[in-house]
This record gives structure tokens, C-alpha cells and sequence, in this order.
């Protein structure tokens, strides 16, 4: 079948014309590697992050007038998050000798390396390859990483069933062009475990025009997919894994005996949006049907070639298929699939409700072993001061050999570990200043996901990793002033809309609008199983404090037994907390306060008061008319300073 837009004509987005002219991803990145420059062309950019890389600019290195700092970031191909020790070893010495001297696991269970520079690019690569590692389709516009619980439970089989369909999905859709061995390894074939021959023979069945039989890529072709593509495979119950963000997830049903028997199937969720383009949105999955074990590599093609031939390849803020499920409607994307597939789907089988767990501490494999689940926050693997986690990691690794899982909300999971082994790994831990008592975590970070953002992510407009824990101090702060100090909730924060971290499922989000600035997002649950909403556009971090007290002072006063934040945020209705926020006074006067919110002060005349050093100026309102202002910026969701700035603006410029 070829793509309906492809051969109608249409005027396609520029990087499908890259796609198509890049020879299944060889050019320009194979002729631009050879050059002696510090970076790629934006051409060779686009082609490249196909092979696991995206060009950077560490921005806080910028000089007028001088180059950028060019650097590159490697991201891992890690199937359910595993990681064997000889890569996990590599990983580490890449990022001394040609990193920033840090790890990062990412929240798709990968690592990534920061800072490589573009002379030892082939070099890290190719140590990755030969160390039973992977970067091909770790980023572009194909199937992601595909994610699992990383619970290593030896005796419950829908985990196992999990971890090996997660590889086996993960083979099925990688990508077949010989492009990437032949630029990284001089066309040397990596040494690595051999395909199951079930995958190999699933994905040449052609199936209704799934794949291409004349085209190095049968399933991709040379287009490959309108835009990223991100599956999961996990258990009834498990959300370790945030199932309702992917395009695809599969969950495990197994019968009586444990036995594999299918999988439930849900599509068509996704994260990323734009700042004020509201054709853009986050978007949970929707329950799709159930499939048998025997007919998931069908069902699984059938759902990619749906997207591949029907997702938007004109406009690409529109291409995810999230888009494709809401313009169409769930019976027309399935029926579509259905064609494809060759037969009716199955109805949807039930199942118990979904839970968070982030296995910290210490837990049974059910073989007589033991894993560790260690919390890292926001991901960085790093030595700082008395701090020492990467030493740790390392020296454990190279006296045990133990393998790792990496978790979808950036920790790790070390396991197979012997029992008489675990007193050693404690004093080691111990010693490198690393706590694995869960209870000894601040809730709040233990929760919480930022991702990198500033200086490296070119897309990011607000910092993120590097602010969340000086944020958490302070919310915890707030909590503690207003008698909730044993509260616990999910913070998730990002650098701009595109939601990495997945702050649209948070019980409080935080995306970045502007410099120290951030939309506030509401609502969502612990569990991830609800979407949040957005309830304010531009909040600074200066104000942290006044606009989140009065929120939680509404939550500790009207909510149920238990009830956590989000769903207190879901139940009551943004309005009833706008509305409790307008008429709320602080406890403490709080001069430095301009939200309108907290005990605002406003002189009778024009003053000025100084405030850490700075001059503030204020103005002073008739009551009715400040009253009007504080309930007009209570409404839009918007500080009194920044409703009244927006409108003596457009008033000075008319003048």
C-alpha cells in the first residue's frame, strides 16, 4: 500500500522530504561524520537523531560573537528499561572520557549521555554497539523504546511475559536499513543475541498491505512514521510504566496456570503539545480490543501502517497518531486497523484497577534473590561532594556484575542479588553518601520527575532538572507552615510543552512558558490514570509561594478522608478554587507578594518599597475597582501584576 498523502500530492513538511532523500538514513550523516567540523548540518540533524543523537548547544557556555558549544547527546535503546552490566560499565567510562562526566536515565527507561563532542561521536557509538548495546531508533520518527515494569519478579510470569514481549515488540519494529552499522561500525554486523526467528517470519508477513516488499525498510519504507513512536507492555494493574502516554500499550493476560494467553490493547495516547496552539493537546489512550499471543506482531503492524499511511505528514504538530484517534474517533481507527489486521479485533478484556509503584528498597525476586530499587533524582547519576552515586554504581557493578533495570520515573533497579551480598552493598552505598531507605525520601521528590531542560535541550524555554529540588524545598516549606507536612503528591516539570517528564499526568505539573516561568497543570492523580488540566498559564517561580498557598490552604480545609491533591483538584472544580483563592488572606503579611492572592498591600497613593534589594513600585486602586481586578485575574487564572501590566500596556500603546 503506499501512503495516501504521499502519492495525492500534497505539499509534505520538509523533514519528509529528508527522509526520502537520505537513502534510509545514511545521508548527509554519513558524508558529514567524515568532515573535520564540530557539527552537522540541519539536514544531517534530522537523520541523526534516528541513530540515537541529538545535536546540542550547552547555552550556558554561549560568547557573542564565537561558535556555539556543540555537543551531543546519546540515548540508549534499552527494551523494559534492562541494562547488562558490560554496557552499563561502558556507558559509564564513555561518559568520563568524552561526557560531562554524568549519566542520565531517562523517562522512557534509557540512559542518555550529555556533552560528547562531534570527533568522538563514531567512537562512543561503536563502544555502545560491541557492549551488547543499542542507539538505533532511540530518537526520530519511528518506534521508540519500548517500556515494561522493571520489577524483576521471578515467580509471577506476567512479568517475564512483560520483560520478553517488550523485546520482542521492540525487534519487530527496528528499523531493518543497514545504515546504521555501516556509519558507526564500517559496516561491521554488532555480535548480539539472535532474533527470534517468530519476529523475523512476523515481520515479513505482509498482512493487507502492512509492509513494503521492494523497500530495504518493509515496514517503515522510506518515510518511516509521521512522527515518534512510543509503546509499552505491562501487567494488569501495574502503571509503573504511565501506559495511558503511549501510542501503543499492550498489557499482559495470562489464565489460571500463568500461562501467556494475550494482550489487552490500548492506543492513541501522547503528551506533547504547543504553548497557545490549541490543535495541539495531551491525550490519554483509549481501549483499543484484546488480541491472542499468537496474532500480536499482526495486530501490532497493522496498528503502525495505520499511522504510517494515514498520520498527518503535512502539518507535523499534528502527525502524532493521539491525533489520528480524536480526528477519527476509536471505531473508525479500529476498523481501519481491522483492515489491515484481516479480521474483527476482540472486545477488551477487564481488568483491575492501575497503580503507581516504584519499587525503592530493598524486595524479593521470588527465587531466593534480591533487587534494590535506589532513587535517583531527576535522573542524574553523578558524583557531587559527599554525594557519590556514580563511584557506587560502578564499583558494584565491577565487583558483583550485577544487571540493572532503569524505571520510567528515572531510578534504578539492581538485581539478581545474592542475599549474603546485600550487607556489602549497603556499606558501599553507605559509604559513597547514597540512602536506600525509601522512608528517609522527601515524598515530594520522591515523586517528582524534571527533565534536563537548560543549558542542553534546545527546545527548552524554562529550567527544569536544575530548579525542581530548590521548588520541592519550598513547596515543602509551605506544606509544612500549613500543617501538611505528611502530605504527598506527584510534581512533574518540564522546560517547555513538550512533556518529557509528563507533567500532564501529574497532580501538579509545572511547563515552562517563558524564562522562570511556568503553566501550572492540575488535577491529574497519583496513580496516572487521569489527565490533568491546564489552570494557569504563566506563574513565576518568584511566586511560588502566594499562588500555591492559597490552593493548598482550599485542599486542607474542604477535602475528603484520604483524598490526595489531585483528586481534591479533580473534585472540587477550578472554578470553587479560584473563587476560595480570591477571598483568602494569608496568615503572615507577605510584602513581597504581588498575585493578588495573599494579603496583597496596595498604598493609598504611589510608593515604592524595597524588597531583597530591588525597588518595587505600587499603585493605588479605588476599592471596587481592585476588587474587579482581583476577581477578573482570579478568573483568567492570571496574577494581578500580570492582568494590569497586559492592560496599562495595550493602553500606553494606543496613546
Amino acid at each position: 500500500m503506499v501512503n495516501s498523502q504521499i502519492s495525492s500530492g500534497r505539499k509534505l513538511s520538509k523533514v519528509e522530504g529528508l527522509k526520502e532523500r537520505s537513502n534510509f538514513l545514511r545521508e548527509p550523516v554519513a558524508t558529514e561524520l567524515l568532515q573535520d567540523t564540530t557539527h552537522f548540518s540541519e539536514d544531517a540533524i534530522q537523520i541523526l537523531k534516528y541513530h540515537g543523537s541529538y545535536q546540542q548547544d550547552n547555552r550556558d557556555n554561549r560568547v557573542k560573537g564565537q561558535e556555539k558549544d556543540y555537543q551531543f547527546m546519546l540515548r540508549t535503546r534499552s527494551p523494559g528499561g534492562f541494562m547488562p552490566p558490560e554496557l552499563y560499565l561502558t556507558l559509564d567510562k564513555l561518559s568520563e572520557e568524552y561526557g560531562n562526566h554524568t549519566l542520565r536515565v531517562t523517562t522512557r527507561q534509557g540512559f542518555q549521555i550529555h556533552g560528547i563532542l562531534k570527533k568522538n561521536l563514531k567512537t562512543a557509538i561503536a563502544s555502545i554497539i560491541r557492549n551488547m548495546g543499542s542507539t538505533l531508533g532511540a530518537c526520530g520518527d519511528l518506534n521508540r523504546n519500548v517500556m515494561a515494569p522493571p520489577a524483576p519478579y521471578k515467580n509471577r510470569p506476567e512479568y517475564l511475559y512483560a520483560w520478553e514481549y517488550a523485546d520482542k515488540i521492540a525487534d519487530l519494529l527496528t528499523p531493518q536499513t543497514g545504515a546504521y552499522y555501516e556509519i558507526w561500525l564500517d559496516g561491521e554486523k554488532a555480535i548480539s543475541a539472535q532474533e527470534d526467528p517468530e519476529v523475523k517470519a512476523a515481520r515479513q508477513r505482509n498482512g493487507n498491505g502492512t509492509i513494503f516488499h521492494d523497500k530495504e525498510e518493509p515496514l517503515y519504507g522510506e518515510h518511516y512514521m509521521p512522527r515518534k513512536f512510543k509503546c509499552a507492555v505491562t501487567v494488569p494493574g501495574d502503571n509503573s510504566i504511565d501506559l495511558y502516554t503511549q501510542d501503543v500499550s499492550l498489557v499482559v493476560i495470562t489464565n489460571d496456570q500463568g500461562e501467556l494467553e494475550g494482550f489487552n490493547v490500548l492506543a492513541g495516547g501522547g503528551l506533547g503539545r504547543t504553548h497557545n496552539k490549541e490543535d495541539t493537546f495531551a491525550r490519554m489512550a483509549d481501549a483499543i480490543g484484546y488480541v491472542s499471543k499468537d496474532e500480536v506482531y499482526d495486530l501490532m503492524k497493522a496498528i503502525v501502517a495505520t499511522q504510517r499511511d494515514y498520520g498527518d505528514r503535512v502539518n507535523r504538530r499534528h502527525a502524532r497518531m493521539k491525533y489520528l484517534l480524536n480526528d477519527w474517533g476509536v471505531d473508525k481507527f479500529r476498523e481501519t486497523v481491522e483492515g489491515y489486521f484481516g479480521k474483527k479485533i476482540a472486545p477488551y478484556k477487564p481488568l483491575p484497577a492501575f497503580k503507581y509503584q516504584d519499587y525503592l528498597g530493598w524486595n524479593e525476586q521470588g527465587d531466593g534473590k534480591l533487587f534494590l530499587g535506589i532513587s535517583i533524582e531527576n535522573g542524574r547519576v553523578k558524583d557531587e561532594g559527599n554525594f557519590r552515586l556514580k563511584t557506587a554504581l560502578r564499583e558494584i557493578v565491577q565487583q558483583f556484575a550485577l544487571p540493572m533495570r532503569l524505571t520510567a520515573n528515572h531510578n534504578i533497579i539492581i538485581y539478581d542479588i545474592e542475599p549474603e551480598q546485600q550487607s556489602t552493598l549497603e556499606q558501599l552505598l553507605d559509604q559513597h553518601g547514597v540512602s536506600i531507605t525509601p522512608e528517609t525520601i522527601n515524598p515530594l521528590a520522591r515523586y517528582s520527575m524534571a527533565c534536563p531542560a537548560l543549558p542542553t535541550c534546545g527546545l527548552a524555554i524554562a529550567e527544569s532538572e536544575r530548579v525542581l529540588p530548590g521548588m520541592i524545598d519550598r513547596i515543602q516549606a509551605l506544606l509544612d507552615k500549613l500543617g501538611l507536612e505528611k502530605e504527598q503528591f506527584v510534581v512533574r516539570m518540564t522546560g517547555c510543552p513538550n512533556g518529557c517528564a509528563r507533567p500532564y499526568m501529574a497532580e501538579l505539573g509545572f511547563v515552562g512558558s517563558a524564562p522562570d516561568t511556568y503553566q501550572i497543570w492540575l488535577g491529574g492523580s497519583a496513580d496516572q490514570t487521569r489527565l490533568a488540566e491546564p489552570y494557569t498559564d504563566r506563574v513565576s517561580s518568584h511566586e511560588l509561594e502566594s499562588f500555591l498557598e492559597p490552593i493548598f490552604a482550599y485542599f486542607k480545609q474542604d477535602r475528603k478522608p484520604e483524598e490526595s491533591f489531585g483528586d481534591f483538584c479533580d473534585r472540587v472544580g477550578f472554578e470553587a478554587i479560584r473563587e476560595f483563592t480570591v477571598a483568602y488572606e494569608s496568615p503572615k503579611l507577605n510584602l513581597q507578594s504581588d498575585t493578588g492572592l495573599v494579603n496583597e498591600v496596595v498604598l493609598p497613593e504611589p510608593s515604592m518599597t524595597k524588597v531583597n534589594g530591588k525597588i518595587r513600585y505600587r499603585i493605588g486602586v479605588r476599592d471596587e475597582l481592585y476588587e474587579r481586578v482581583k476577581a477578573a485575574a482570579a478568573q483568567e487564572g492570571k496574577s494581578m501584576t500580570q492582568l494590569t501590566t497586559e492592560a496599562l500596556e495595550a493602553y500606553l500603546k494606543k496613546k
